[in-house]
């Protein structure tokens, strides 16, 4: 069964660029193209099959937290952002849940390959940005690590710190579970644990709302 891909970009000529590129190098994909973010949302309304989303992070009506809101309608979509190059945009991206971030002054052939790797592999992050996640989390991380959580994973943690369940959250959210077990994940993934004992324990120690 061939892959649906979602390119949004509002330039007709990067969308046109990356569709030929996939199309010589890639085999059982389907390619759509949304020119907006309004348009993003649409398409994923009423399409629940799209494997991954290639976005530019500043597209018409672009805002804060869309991958965030993207993640919540289709928990399973990977998300490759294609942006001009900038480190700091870069990690936030990653830390909110995008599965990787293109250079859009790449060469094709890498294009090709990060599309590639995020299908089969689910992530793509090339060498600048490896090197820059890998000095982030060295160097850059705050010292309170609740800090680091993105708004939505806030959310989440404080309905957890409250004892609700997966189901609970997702109703008070509105969202879907399958999202909610992807927000836990990544909330112990910054904050280092495993187990909700061990988030308690940090909520005694930080606590913020």
């Amino acid at each position: 069964m061939n892959k649906k891909i979602l390119i949004a970009d509002d330039y007709f000529v990067i969308m046109t660029g990356i569709k030929m590129i996939l199309k010589n190098y890639l085999k059982n994909i389907d390619l759509e193209c949304a020119e907006s973010y309004n348009e993003v949302l649409e398409k994923l309304s009423y399409k629940k099959d799209y494997a991954l989303l290639i976005l530019d992070i500043n597209i018409r009506g672009s805002k804060k937290n869309m991958i965030d809101e993207i993640k919540d309608k289709l928990p399973h979509i990977k998300i490759l952002i294609f942006s001009t190059y900038n480190i700091t945009e870069a990690i936030q991206c990653i830390q909110e849940g995008a599965d990787g971030y293109l250079n859009k002054h790449c060469y094709e052939d890498e294009i090709a390959r990060a599309v590639s790797e995020v299908l089969s592999t689910g992530k793509y992050y090339s060498k600048e940005i490896m090197d820059a996640l890998i000095q982030h989390s060295i160097y850059g991380q705050k010292s309170n690590p609740l800090e680091n959580l993105s708004e939505r994973e806030k959310m989440v943690y404080n309905f957890l710190i409250k004892g609700y369940g997966n189901l609970e959250i997702a109703n008070e959210l509105k969202i879907h579970v399958a999202t909610i077990s992807t927000y836990k994940r990544r909330i112990f993934q910054k904050l280092g644990t495993s187990n909700l004992i061990d988030i308690l324990e940090i909520n005694r120690k930080y606590s913020v709302e």
